[in-house]
C-alpha cells in the first residue's frame, strides 16, 4: 500500500509530464516556457484538447467567445441567489446547471463558465451590474473587462493570460485525479469538472496562494523580512509560496509568473513588488539555514498570490481564479481517460475488527 496513492502510477497520458527532480513541465510536447508568455489561453486549449474532438477548430477565440456569451445568456438570472455566497461557492453551483455532455460545445461552456461567473459575482459583490461578454476579445482581456467594467490596460490582460497558460495543467494532481475518477465511469464533463472543483478547493491544494498575501502584510516593508521569516520558522510555522510535493527543486511556474510580473512593473504597485522579491530572498536564505535537508524552493503559489493581487482579483477568489485555468485541462484529461482508460477502481485493505467467531 502507498498511503496517498504516492509513486503510483494510475494513468498513461499525453497531456502534461511534472519532472520534480529537474524542475520541469511539459505541456504536449512543449516546455512551460515556450508557452507562458508567448501563446494565449486559446493556443494551449487547442494544444491539450487536439484529438479529443473531432470537430475541434484549429482557433478556438472566436468558440470561446461565443461560449461565453451562451454561459451568461444561460446562467446571469441565477446569479442573484447566490450572491451571498462565497465566489467558489456561487461559481461551483452555477456549473451544475449546465447539460453534462462529452462534445466540444460542453467543454467551451465549462471552460468560459468560471470566468465569466467569478466576474458576474464580483461586480455584484461592488454593487453593480454584470457585463455581457464581448464574443471578440481573447478569454482572458474579457475576464478582466467584465470585472472591472472598462477594457483592461493591455498588459494586465496578458499577464493573466500567461497565469492561465501557466496553470492550465499540471500532470496527476489532486483535482485532474477526481476528474479522471469521475470520467472513467462515463459521466459527462460537467460531473467530472465538478468533482475537480471539489477537490481544488481544498486548502491543500488550490486554497493557498491567498495566505501568500496574509504573509506580505504581516511582513509589510522589506526591511523586517528576515526577522519575520526567521520568527515564524522558529514558532514552526509554514511559509506560505515554498516548497512542494512534487518539485525538489524550483516549481518552474513560479519563474514564469514572475516573469509575467516583470512585465507589468509599471503598471502595479513597485512597493508590493519589492516586498515579494524581500521576503522571496529572505524565505529562501532562512529555509536553506533551518531546513537544510528538505528542499524548499518558491513554488507556484508564491507568485500566483502576487500577480492576481496584481491584476485586481480580491485574495478571496484565487481558487475560483485558479480554475478558470485549470478547467481546460482537467476537460483534456477526462477526455482521454474516457477514450483511452477504464474505470477506475482502486483497493482497500481492511483494518477493521473481524467478526466474532462462536466457540
Amino acid at each position: 500500500m502507498s498511503n496517498g496513492l504516492e509513486d503510483i502510477i494510475a494513468a498513461e497520458t499525453v497531456l502534461s509530464d511534472v519532472d520534480g527532480l529537474a524542475g520541469r513541465l511539459i505541456i504536449r510536447g512543449e516546455p512551460l516556457a515556450a508557452l507562458a508568455g508567448r501563446v494565449g489561453y486559446e493556443d494551449v486549449l487547442s494544444l491539450l484538447w487536439d484529438g479529443f474532438f473531432p470537430d475541434l477548430p484549429h482557433d478556438l477565440r472566436q468558440p470561446l467567445g461565443a461560449a461565453r456569451a451562451r454561459m451568461f445568456e444561460m446562467l446571469h438570472r441565477e446569479l442573484p441567489l447566490v450572491a451571498n455566497r462565497s465566489a467558489f461557492d456561487a461559481m461551483r453551483s452555477l456549473m451544475a446547471l449546465l447539460p453534462d455532455g462529452t462534445d466540444l460545445d460542453s467543454a467551451l461552456l465549462l471552460t468560459a463558465a468560471p470566468g465569466v461567473l467569478l466576474s458576474a459575482l464580483l461586480r455584484l459583490r461592488a454593487g453593480n451590474q454584470p457585463l455581457t461578454p464581448d464574443t471578440d476579445l481573447d478569454h482572458a482581456t474579457d475576464v478582466l473587462r467584465m470585472m472591472g467594467g472598462a477594457a483592461p490596460r493591455p498588459e494586465l490582460a496578458r499577464a493573466l493570460g500567461s497565469y492561465l497558460v501557466t496553470v492550465a495543467d499540471h500532470g496527476l494532481n489532486a483535482s485532474t485525479f477526481a476528474a479522471r475518477v469521475v470520467a472513467s465511469t462515463e459521466a459527462g464533463l460537467t460531473s467530472s469538472v465538478l468533482a475537480a472543483l471539489g477537490a481544488l478547493k481544498g486548502p491543500l491544494h488550490g486554497g493557498a496562494p491567498g495566505p501568500v498575501l496574509d504573509m506580505l502584510d504581516a511582513v509589510g516593508k522589506p526591511e523586517n523580512a528576515e526577522a519575520w521569516i526567521s520568527a515564524e520558522l522558529a514558532r514552526g510555522e509554514r511559509l506560505m509560496g515554498f516548497g512542494h510535493r512534487i518539485y525538489r527543486v524550483r516549481d518552474p511556474r513560479a519563474d514564469a509568473l514572475k516573469a509575467a510580473l516583470a512585465q507589468i512593473s509599471g503598471a502595479v504597485d513597485t512597493n508590493r513588488m519589492a516586498l515579494a522579491a524581500a521576503v522571496e530572498t529572505a524565505a529562501l536564505k532562512a529555509l536553506k539555514q533551518h531546513k537544510p535537508d528538505r528542499p524548499l524552493d518558491t513554488n507556484v503559489e508564491f507568485y500566483t498570490a502576487v500577480l492576481l493581487e496584481a491584476v485586481g482579483f480580491p485574495r478571496d477568489c484565487f481558487t475560483a481564479v485558479f480554475a478558470t485555468g485549470r478547467v481546460g485541462g482537467w476537460i483534456a484529461h477526462a477526455r482521454e481517460q474516457a477514450a483511452t482508460g477504464r474505470l477506475i477502481r482502486p483497493k482497500s485493505r481492511y483494518i477493521g475488527p473481524m467478526p466474532k467467531v462462536a466457540a
